[in-house]
């Protein structure tokens, strides 16, 4: 079956979308900044006052921003990011995607065909959000292994072995591999440690870069794919098959930065730059199809709908081979294939 379309004009006038449509650079690099102030701050809070309720608070804080910037990506990933598109590919690659292993254009090719068969058997994300709703229990053991790294290595080391080819192409060649894959990521990543060693905190790389990124970024990259399109209503309905969830300032820190949680208004003109979700929000909650968008209160009212199946059901092991067979025939470019934005 094949979703249902809504043309741009359908929900906002010619002014509105020129509005929403327009683009600045100078805002992209703000919230670009604004990432990097907050990572590089939490990791001077520490340097300042070292124990371990700062240094938890540092790995919330980075680990959100080390999502954000993905976000950031993402935006680059549909050319919004900013203004001319060797500017927009340059900022989303350098500053957003190689510091969190990601790459812009490999993205990009996997995540259009996300857009174009959004909640449809052959939508490469679908293993994201076919196995819901799940029981608690099954929850628990997915945050377990989120939060205490499995989740985060599991991704990196298939990531890593990935980029080094196949086993028995010759030396020179599987390296050749893993310049041309990982190369910049890990160049971008040793300029990093470098820029902390010459400040003193060497040590910041491994426990305020690399742990963030392992554990909190992974229980949150799962909530927002949780958020986006598991349990939805319709999945042949554009308004009912992607799910905008309503975030406080907590939530915005910790949890959905940068807009992300706007997801129904992106996927409805997936072209507009992030920080025009919210005006667009605006205009269809007050629009005739405001009775029909999938919208919840918060992130704690989307995590009970997605854990709603009751614990007597509960059958691990299940959810893997249901999320197996919902991908089967999908073609999955990259690495992002895992961070479904």
């Amino acid at each position: 079956m094949t979703a249902l379309r809504m043309r741009a004009r359908d929900l906002l006038t010619d002014d509105q979308l020129i509005e929403v449509r327009t683009k600045s650079s100078w805002k992209g690099i703000a919230l670009i900044a604004h990432a990097w102030v907050l990572i590089f701050g939490a990791i001077a809070l520490v340097a300042w006052w070292p124990n371990p309720l700062t240094w938890l608070l540092a790995v919330a804080i980075i680990g959100s921003r080390q999502l954000g910037l993905s976000i950031l990506m993402h935006d680059g990933a549909h050319g919004s990011l900013a203004e001319g598109e060797k500017l927009n590919l340059w900022l989303s690659q350098w500053l957003c995607a190689y510091p969190v292993f990601a790459e812009t254009r490999a993205y990009r090719r996997y995540h259009l065909k996300h857009h174009a068969r959004t909640q449809q058997d052959d939508d490469p994300d679908l293993v994201l959000s076919a196995p819901f709703p799940v029981t608690e229990k099954s929850y628990r053991r997915k945050f377990i292994r989120d939060i205490t790294g499995q989740t985060g290595y599991q991704q990196r080391k298939a990531q890593l072995l990935n980029a080094f080819g196949e086993p028995s192409w010759p030396l020179s060649r599987r390296l050749q591999s893993f310049r041309k894959t990982l190369g910049p990521q890990f160049l971008v990543n040793g300029i990093l440690f470098a820029g902390l060693a010459l400040a003193g905190v060497w040590w910041a790389y491994p426990l305020l870069w690399l742990v963030p990124m392992l554990t909190w970024m992974m229980v949150i990259t799962r909530i927002r794919n949780i958020a986006e399109h598991a349990a939805v209503p319709d999945s042949n309905d554009p308004l009912r098959n992607t799910r905008t969830t309503r975030a406080n300032m907590l939530e915005r820190l910790f949890v959905a930065p940068y807009y992300v949680n706007y997801h129904l208004e992106h996927h409805l003109l997936f072209y507009v730059p992030c920080y025009n979700l919210p005006r667009i929000h605006d205009i269809l909650s007050r629009g005739p199809h405001a009775g029909r968008m999938e919208v919840q209160p918060g992130y704690l009212a989307v995590l009970r709908l997605a854990t709603s199946k009751p614990n007597d059901q509960d059958r691990p092991g299940a959810i893997v081979s249901n999320a197996r067979r919902a991908r089967s025939g999908a073609a999955v470019e990259g690495d992002q294939a895992a961070a479904g934005f």
